[in-house]
């Protein structure tokens, strides 16, 4: 069962990839009959939080002034991206000013609100490409309870989600399930082609970077046949699922060799715009992102990712995630 129609979290602060990600938020919104909220987080300044009575001397420290424009800064911000938005023709359901640790509040308000997508800029105002490891949207990538897309565009400036073709990347674990639901309903509403990638183990590789064959001999013709053959099966079952489920395939991929290289090649073969990932695989094992498949193509693809995960809000979830994210 998808998501949609859902609630839409979009961050925003300023930046050329913010702006792309609030537009790419706001057209699924549209797409989806999806609420769309937007927040943007500034630095708190000072010793102390909104709320917390610190006395006349203190309120005319420097550090208070400097806070109370840092927060006109960025309620100014916040509004001129929602006007952007309205001139596009979408609409925004409410805003969101948060001050401290953008990855912490985002996360919090994701679960607040009880979104079921949070959508983030690659990169930050800095405007300096860096590795997405120790980013903010590495970390909501992380810790978030719902899928999470992680935008990027062109250096045009166009957000590449409008190619209309999105590239699911499946094998069939509870993650790559509800990744096909996801993926399989956006392309209907958004009229997008939807392709299908299962990654095979290739003769000299495991799927966790170790040699498949550890001795001299080689797999016989009739065993990779078979493998072949085994994998296209699964494929196919999985098609059929999606189709089953009332979604459409355009085209099946059936490749082999490490499944982050190969899904990133496909996606810039087909001119994905859009690719979907479950944030863990087959082994079942909770994993860090840093490292694993989807971490991979998130920091590697030409285009905007969405990371899947299924996973419901437990009671103690929230104050965990605070607690791990510092604040």
């Amino acid at each position: 069962m998808s998501i949609f129609p859902t609630k839409i979290l979009v961050a925003t602060d300023g930046s050329r990839e913010a702006d792309l990600a609030a537009h790419t938020a706001a057209r699924i919104a549209d797409e989806t009959g999806s609420e769309l909220h937007i927040v943007y987080v500034y630095p708190e300044t000072g010793p102390h939080r909104p709320g917390y009575y610190v006395g006349p001397e203190v309120e005319e420290h420097p550090l208070q002034r400097e806070q109370e424009l840092l927060e006109r800064e960025a309620q100014l911000l916040l509004d001129t991206q929602v006007e952007e938005i309205e001139a596009a023709g979408s609409s925004v359901a409410q805003t969101h000013l948060r001050v401290g640790k953008a990855d912490g509040e985002i996360v919090a308000l994701g679960e607040e609100l009880g979104t079921g997508l949070i959508v983030v800029g690659s990169r930050g105002r800095s405007g300096l490409r860096r590795a997405l490891i120790g980013s903010v949207s590495d970390s909501v990538v992380r810790h978030a309870h719902c899928p999470v897309m992680v935008v990027r565009g062109e250096e045009n400036g166009e957000a590449l989600f409008s190619s209309k073709r999105i590239l699911l990347a499946t094998d069939g674990s509870k993650d790559a399930v509800l990744a096909a639901s996801i993926a399989a309903d956006l392309a209907q509403k958004s009229a997008s082609e939807l392709h299908v990638i299962h990654v095979g183990p290739s003769v000299d590789y495991d799927g966790v970077g170790e040699p498949l064959v550890t001795d001299i001999s080689a797999p016989t013709e009739e065993q990779i046949k078979e493998l072949d053959e085994e994998l296209q099966q699964l494929l196919d079952a999985q098609v059929e699922q999606i189709e089953a489920a009332g979604g459409t395939v355009w085209q099946a991929h059936l490749r082999m060799g490490r499944p982050d290289a190969q899904i990133i090649a496909l996606a810039e073969e087909i001119g994905a715009g859009l690719i979907v990932v479950g944030s863990r695989g087959l082994g079942g094992i909770r994993r860090a992102l840093m490292g694993s498949i989807s971490g991979s193509v998130v920091r590697h693809a030409h285009c905007p990712v969405l990371v899947v995960r299924k996973e419901g809000t437990v009671s103690g979830q929230v104050g965990e995630r605070e607690r791990r994210l510092g604040r």
